[in-house]
């Protein structure tokens, strides 16, 4: 239940959102700004939502946590911690304003994803002022299906275009009894054979890692299931800070050479080594190889949807929309969704497509 001052905070961002209507003018979400570098430059009036925070309502024994948009995720964590919980699809931050709606609204997730699950597989319910002004309440507390449009799933990851988020619950999971980071060499073409063989075996597995002729292994779990692992994986032993450094991209990967891209290239985990646009980091087993590369966003694009993948142009110039092309199929269905959530297109346009 909303506080009187919180119900004042809500009822003033409808009536901003109203006004905005009223006015025919747009507006963007915005809480900590931690990734407003995400996405197409847009001039929309910031739509400010750091007030707005606060834990809801918090049940350790049922994993469930609702928070307030505006609230830090580092407040999040914290609270997670004291109770040995954390949120399963460690959200990168990218900065210490950070917000829960921040990290719900960009949709990204750390190294952690291809075990424990993507942001919009723990996103239980949401509040959302859509672009009529309204207040509405999606999903709930508890894992269930929804008749219609799953509305807690299209606004996660839709960067503030189709609504603004106002509250969260998520499901959160028991932190691990013990981790281990092990390193081991290799070339990156063994390193993607190796984490095919890994996945396909009962290991405490929760990040497979390649980077400069080095692969990183993360194992989660209680310690008889972790040493078990260590005899049959082998390697040494290395600092667990190094997941950290890769989901807040401090690797000096993400800081070398800046006159080149940072591209975002989602392939299936099977998919052969990339050679040929080079520098590569590989996370996720596979699943995700980060580029840093000056060639056309073309031959980038080309290469991933070859391989039944896309490719996003995450930091840096690009010749292109930053988000990989969509079909006409999904172009009008995008713009069904839009229409219905956003009709008159007032929030965040072309954020994320220019024709959005």
């Amino acid at each position: 239940m909303l506080m009187s001052d919180d119900r004042d905070i809500t009822e003033a961002l409808c009536a901003q959102v109203t006004e905005a209507l009223e006015r025919r003018t747009t507006v963007r979400p915005r809480g900590g700004d931690s990734k407003a570098f995400y996405g197409e430059a847009i001039n929309s009036q910031p739509l400010e939502l750091s007030e707005h925070r606060g834990i809801v309502n918090y049940q350790p024994t049922e994993l469930v946590i609702t928070a307030r948009a505006g609230t830090p995720l580092e407040e999040i964590e914290a609270a997670l911690a004291a109770q040995r919980q954390m949120l399963p699809f460690e959200p990168p931050h990218f900065g210490a304003g950070a917000t829960l709606g921040g990290a719900v609204a960009s949709g990204l997730s750390g190294p952690r994803r291809p075990w424990l699950g993507a942001v919009r597989d723990l996103v239980l319910g949401m509040r959302v002022i859509n672009g009529r002004g309204e207040h509405l309440h999606f999903g709930g507390e508890v894992m269930k299906n929804v008749a219609g449009y799953d509305v807690s799933r299209l606004m996660t990851g839709s960067l503030g275009t189709l609504g603004v988020i106002t509250e969260v619950s998520l499901k959160v999971l028991p932190a691990p009894e013990q981790e281990l980071t092990l390193v081991q060499s290799a070339d990156q073409g063994s390193a993607l054979r190796r984490f095919r063989e890994w996945c396909a075996e009962p290991l405490p597995l929760s990040g497979l890692a390649y980077l400069d002729g080095q692969l990183f292994i993360r194992l989660s779990g209680t310690e008889a299931g972790i040493a078990a692992a260590r005899q049959r994986l082998g390697g040494d032993e290395s600092a667990m800070a190094f997941w950290v450094a890769l989901r807040e991209q401090r690797l000096a990967f993400f800081s070398e050479q800046p006159q080149l891209a940072v591209w975002r290239v989602s392939v299936p985990p099977a998919v052969p080594a990339l050679e040929d646009l080079a520098p590569v980091l590989v996370d996720w087993a596979g699943g995700l190889r980060w580029l840093r590369s000056d060639a056309p966003a073309q031959t980038i694009r080309e290469w991933a949807e070859r391989h039944g993948g896309h490719a996003t142009c995450f930091r840096g110039d690009c010749d292109a929309s930053r988000f990989h092309p969509l079909s006409e199929a999904q172009l009008a269905l995008h713009r069904r969704i839009k229409q219905a959530l956003d009709p008159q297109a007032i929030f965040s346009p072309g954020r994320m497509y220019r024709s959005l």
